[in-house]
C-alpha cells in the first residue's frame, strides 16, 4: 500500500516537473516573468512534497497501528467481537474441548476425537454470516455413538456463542462407515430439531455438553 501511494506521488510530482520545465523554457526571453514563474513553481512542487511527506507517514503510522482498519471478512469478524479468524478457531475449540464422551469418562479432546485443527474458519455467505466448518474423528470406524457426538457438537456451539454463524459438522474423511450418512444427519435442521424433541436424546446431550461444576 505504501509503495503503491509513493509510486503515485512520484509520478504526479514528475508529471509537474515536466511541465514546469517546458514552461521554463518558453518564457526565458521573457527576463524577469520567467524567473518568477520558476519561483512559484518551486514553491508549488516543495508544497507538494512536503504533503506527500505527511500523507506517506501517517499512511505508515495507521498500517502499523494494531487498530488499524479491517477490510472483507476480517472486517465481519470484528463486528462479532474477534481479531481474527484463529481468534473464533481458539474460541470454539475451547467451547468443544470439555464435551464428555458418551460412554468413557473422557473428554472429546482426550481421545482426540475434537481438534483445533480440525476447525476451519470459511468465507462467509452472500448474505455476511461467518462460516465455520468442525471435522471429528470417531474412535473407531462403526462407533454407534458419532451421530450424538456430532449432535452434541453443535449444540455446544450454537448455545456457546452470542451471536449467528452458519456451521457445518462433517466426520474426518474415511474415518467412519457411515459417514455420509452421518453427515447429512448432522446438518439437517429438521433432522436435528426432531432429535432435541426426544426426552431420552436430549438427556444425553445435556449430560455431554455440560460444563464442570
Amino acid at each position: 500500500m505504501l509503495s503503491y501511494i509513493k509510486r503515485k506521488l512520484s509520478e504526479s510530482d514528475s508529471g509537474v516537473n515536466s511541465v514546469t520545465s517546458s514552461c521554463g523554457g518558453n518564457s526565458g526571453s521573457s527576463g524577469d516573468s520567467g524567473s518568477g514563474t520558476g519561483s512559484s513553481s518551486s514553491g508549488s512542487i516543495s508544497g507538494r512534497s512536503q504533503n506527500a511527506d505527511e500523507l506517506v507517514r501517517k499512511t505508515s503510522q495507521m498500517s502499523m497501528d494494531d487498530e488499524a482498519i479491517a477490510f472483507g471478512e476480517d472486517a465481519l469478524l470484528h463486528e462479532l467481537g474477534y481479531r481474527n479468524a484463529t481468534d473464533l478457531q481458539e474460541t470454539i475449540y475451547d467451547l468443544l474441548r470439555g464435551i464428555r464422551d458418551p460412554e468413557k469418562p473422557c473428554t472429546l479432546e482426550d481421545l482426540n476425537v475434537i481438534y483445533e485443527d480440525g476447525i476451519f474458519v470459511m468465507p462467509p455467505t452472500r448474505s455476511n454470516v461467518s462460516v465455520v466448518r468442525i471435522e471429528f474423528n470417531p474412535t473407531v470406524p462403526h462407533c454407534s455413538l458419532a451421530t450424538l457426538i456430532g449432535l452434541c457438537i453443535r449444540v455446544k456451539v450454537e448455545r456457546g456463542l452470542p451471536h449467528n454463524i452458519k456451521l457445518d459438522i462433517f466426520i474426518k474423511k474415511g474415518a467412519h462407515q457411515t459417514e455420509e450418512e452421518i453427515n447429512k444427519q448432522i446438518n439437517d435442521k429438521e433432522r436435528i430439531a426432531a432429535a432435541m424433541e426426544n426426552p431420552n436424546l436430549r438427556n444425553l446431550v445435556e449430560n455431554c455438553i455440560k460444563d464442570e461444576e
